[in-house]
């Protein structure tokens, strides 16, 4: 049988996440496991090009997205109906990908649940797919979830 003591939902806040927090969830509580919500904040000045822009662009600072982050993890928790479950959660720092990859490893999660946006064609293209990322290097079998059909 297969144990899974550990499952980590990874969070951007938005309503495509949703749906995979709440399988995480139902996953976790089925198999008597721990779920861990991880929300990513990104380093603005390692994506903002300034030094090609004619004026310095003003970016938030990260320690005040950290906090937003932690409220933002709290509010969410709340939002979805998991005060019960009583999740661990992690902000961490970097890139998204990279990060819920990394906490994965470390956290040692049996199971990694993982909204997508559904984006297609050229704004796939662009913006590229952070699940299909993890899908690729995660420590752990992943589970996409899709949006609801609009």
């Amino acid at each position: 049988m297969i144990a899974i003591r550990r499952v980590l939902a990874p969070t951007d806040f938005s309503d495509s996440s949703v749906p995979a927090v709440r399988y995480a969830a139902e996953l976790a509580t089925k198999f008597g496991a721990e779920l861990t919500l991880v929300h990513v904040v990104q380093d603005l000045t390692l994506v903002v090009p300034d030094v090609m822009m004619p004026t310095p662009v003003t970016t938030p600072a990260l320690a005040d997205m950290v906090e937003a982050g932690k409220a933002g993890l709290a509010a969410f928790v709340k939002r979805v109906g998991l005060e019960g479950l009583r999740p661990t959660t992690e902000v961490r720092i970097g890139a998204p990908a990279a990060e819920i990859v990394t906490a994965a490893e470390e956290l040692k999660a049996d199971l990694l649940c993982i909204g997508t946006h559904g984006r297609t064609g050229l704004a796939h293209f662009l913006l590229g797919s952070v699940a299909e990322r993890i899908v690729r290097h995660a420590p752990c079998p992943v589970l996409t979830v899709r949006p609801p059909a609009k």
